[in-house]
C-alpha cells in the first residue's frame, strides 16, 4: 500500500500538473515529423512493433477509446464528487449534478471518436481505387467499380485511398484528454488513510500507465506506419479535438466544464499530497 501511495505522489507531480500538458502537443508534433524522416530514410530496424498483430496493437490501440473511456469513467466520477461535496463548493446533491455535468466530456470525447472515425473512413473511400492482383477482368465485360474499401478487400482486393492515421488522431487526443483529467488532484484533499484515496491512486496509475503506452504507441506508428502527411493530419485533428474542447468549449458556461474550477492551489484544504 505504501508502494502504491509513492507510485501515485510521484505521477501526480510528473503527469498531473501543467507543464507535462503544455509540453505534450509539441512533443507529439516532434515525434510524427522525425519519426517519418526516420521511416522515410530507412533508418528504423525491423522490429515486433511494425506488425500490425503485436499484443499492443491489438489489445490496446485497437480499443484505445473503450480502455480510455472505462478508466476515465470511474476517476471523473469519484474526483468531481469529493471535490464538489466540500464545504467551499457545493453539497451533496449539488455534486451528484456536478459529476453528471463532468461527465458530459466523455460522451463529447465519444462523439469526437466516432465523428471523426467516419470521417476518415470517408475520405479513404473517396480517394481511394482498387487493384485486383491476378484477377484479370472477363472477356467482354467491363470492370467492375467498387465504391469502398470494405468491397475491394472482399474481393481480395488491395485499397489506396488517402489514410488519414486514426491511431495518430486517437492516441493523441486521448493523451491529451487524460492529462486534462488529471488536473483535478492539484485540488483534491484527501485523507491518508480513506479507502477513496487507494481507490485514487489505483485509477492514477493505471491511467498514467496507459497515457505512457500511448505515447509509446504513437512513436511506433511515426516510425512504421503511414506517409507523413497521413500523421501529421491525424494528430493535427487529435490535436485540434482536445483544444477545441478543453481550451474553448468547456470554458463556456453550457458545457461539461473543466475538471479543476476556480480554486486557490495555495489553500491546504486542496492538496492531494496532505
Amino acid at each position: 500500500m505504501e508502494r502504491l501511495e509513492r507510485s501515485g505522489r510521484w505521477l501526480r507531480a510528473a503527469l498531473a500538473r501543467g507543464p507535462l500538458r503544455r509540453r505534450l502537443p509539441a512533443l507529439l508534433l516532434a515525434i510524427a515529423v522525425l519519426g517519418s524522416a526516420l521511416k522515410d530514410s530507412d533508418l528504423v530496424p525491423d522490429t515486433p512493433l511494425q506488425n500490425k498483430r503485436n499484443p499492443l496493437n491489438v489489445y490496446f490501440v485497437k480499443v484505445a477509446w473503450a480502455w480510455t473511456l472505462w478508466l476515465l469513467l470511474p476517476f471523473i466520477t469519484f474526483t468531481t464528487y469529493e471535490l464538489g461535496r466540500s464545504k467551499l463548493l457545493y453539497g451533496r446533491t449539488r455534486s451528484a449534478l456536478l459529476v453528471l455535468r463532468r461527465l458530459g466530456a466523455l460522451l463529447v470525447g465519444t462523439a469526437v471518436w466516432y465523428l471523426c472515425t467516419e470521417l476518415f473512413i470517408y475520405i479513404e473511400n473517396l480517394t481511394g481505387e482498387c487493384s485486383l492482383q491476378g484477377k484479370p477482368s472477363q472477356p467482354g465485360q467491363p470492370p467492375r467499380l467498387y465504391g469502398s474499401k470494405r468491397e475491394c478487400q472482399r474481393d481480395s482486393g488491395v485499397w489506396s485511398g488517402f489514410d488519414i492515421s486514426g491511431h495518430c488522431f486517437l492516441l493523441s487526443y486521448c493523451a491529451m484528454m487524460i492529462l486534462e483529467e488529471l488536473a483535478v488532484l492539484e485540488a483534491l484533499a484527501i485523507e491518508h488513510s480513506s479507502k477513496l484515496r487507494v481507490v485514487i491512486n489505483v485509477l492514477l496509475v493505471s491511467l498514467c500507465s496507459l497515457t505512457m503506452i500511448w505515447v509509446f504507441m504513437f512513436l511506433c506508428t511515426a516510425l512504421y506506419f503511414h506517409d507523413f502527411s497521413q500523421k501529421l493530419l491525424g494528430v493535427l485533428i487529435g490535436l485540434a479535438a482536445w483544444y477545441g474542447t478543453y481550451r474553448f468549449w468547456y470554458l463556456k458556461p453550457f458545457s461539461p466544464g473543466l475538471p479543476l474550477p476556480n480554486i486557490p492551489l495555495s489553500s491546504k484544504k486542496y492538496s492531494y499530497s496532505r
